[in-house]
């Protein structure tokens, strides 16, 4: 398992477009992924749990994914909501 603090640096947050990307992403991992902030834990699959978090620029989350491909989703999805995609 990997896990990693990041900061989001979408513009504007996670608002429905840019999740609906991340979602879509994380889905073409193996691995399951997850996204924590404030005590909350949502699958990084899951459009519905993703809009609950209703991150914004700036948002510290955790991430963490768990699988065979679970470095590369890591790296993806950092790079995505950190702006470096």
């Amino acid at each position: 398992m990997t896990k990693r603090e990041i900061t989001v640096r979408l513009d504007g947050g996670l608002e429905t477009r840019p999740v609906a990307l991340l979602v879509q992403m994380a889905s073409q991992f193996q691995s399951d992924v997850y996204v924590e902030s404030e005590n909350r834990r949502v699958n990084a699959k899951s459009i519905m749990g993703m809009m609950t978090l209703g991150l914004d620029a700036g948002s510290e989350v955790t991430v963490s994914a768990d699988g065979a491909d679970e470095a590369e989703a890591m790296d993806r999805i950092e790079a995505y909501l950190t702006k470096r995609a």
